[in-house]
């Protein structure tokens, strides 16, 4: 698929993601210089439908971008945020900020969130570069292990401090709830993506390995931490806005790069704009499956999203 159609096809999911909800909304209406049915059209449009259309597309993009980083720090093509503790690790971090500072706001909440999640991806980098795996399956594999004792203790600690129910409800990926006003902190993807873009020869240059990396002249450690950091404060904003959402950033930069290759400053684009589609179809399938009552779209997308990371596995292995 070329550039040209995929951004039509964005183009296309754009459109009808802002035409699907449980209150049918027609162009006429917006288009209407008078009635009651106008003004409501337009404030369902611009409360409700163009912040989600807003949120999916940047949660995307971010996660997307988010798996491209870490495959190249890792030198695996198999590991993103949910297959190596980072979206587990935020989980955490929120739930701690709901037990210690209660009163903290959505920016201090993420703020906890951003640490645990830097400080989960770094024992995970220290551990895979340790261990030093051969076989490239065992990679995620272990990801997904450490994973699994991260959401563990978050769900352990939030059985003993009772906001067990709170937490199953609140961090399971789901768009219904973005409104105008309560969205906003999802724009700081914006420039996490600008940096990844500015950044993108290097690491290109960090996917050669640590000593090809540092006889070109790069400095390993600080871009290795840059790009951990850039990871970790779009995995907050997004698990802090929307909920966990797992396997977009693993599809979707492989599908990338089997047809384009890995040089990052002509493929990013690509990954951000497949990304934000694939998150949009998920929306809109999830949206019409059980109209009008919604599928959260942690389900859809990690149904997708596991699907394509089995096929995966499967052609690396043939």
């Amino acid at each position: 698929m070329t550039r040209a159609r995929l951004f039509f096809v964005f183009f296309l999911l754009c459109c009808a993601s802002l035409l699907v909800g449980a209150r049918q909304m027609e162009w006429a209406q917006l288009l209407s210089s008078s009635g009651a049915l106008s003004a409501d059209a337009w404030l369902t449009l611009t409360a409700s439908r163009l912040p989600r259309l807003a949120a999916l597309v940047l949660t995307g993009v971010g996660l997307s971008v988010c798996g491209v980083i870490l495959q190249h720090i890792v030198r695996n093509k198999f590991v993103e945020p949910a297959t190596s503790g980072g979206l587990d690790a935020a989980k955490l971090g929120i739930l701690v900020a709901l037990t210690v500072a209660p009163s903290a706001g959505t920016a201090g909440k993420m703020a906890f969130a951003l640490a645990f999640c830097f400080a989960a991806s770094l024992v995970y980098v220290a551990l895979i570069r340790r261990i030093r795996f051969k076989n490239t399956i065992l990679v995620p594999v272990i990801g997904l292990v450490y994973g699994g004792v991260l959401s563990a203790v978050a769900e352990f600690y939030a059985y003993r401090n009772n906001i067990l129910q709170s937490m199953q409800g609140w961090l399971l990926g789901d768009f219904s709830k973005i409104v105008q006003g309560n969205y906003e902190i999802i724009y700081l993807i914006l420039p996490i993506v600008a940096l990844t873009y500015l950044y993108a020869q290097r690491f290109t240059v960090l996917g050669m390995g640590e000593g090809m990396a540092t006889s070109l002249g790069l400095n390993y450690g600080s871009t290795v931490a840059l790009g951990l950091m850039l990871v970790a404060v779009t995995v907050a904003a997004t698990v802090i806005t929307v909920g966990a959402i797992p396997f977009v950033g693993l599809a979707i930069p492989n599908l990338v790069a089997l047809r384009y290759g890995d040089k990052l400053d002509r493929t990013l684009p690509i990954v951000a704009l497949g990304g934000a589609s694939l998150l949009l179809a998920c929306d809109i399938a999830g949206r019409l499956l059980i109209y009008p009552f919604e599928v959260p779209i942690g389900l859809t997308a990690g149904g997708v999203g596991g699907v394509l990371f089995l096929m995966l596995i499967i052609r690396g292995r043939r």
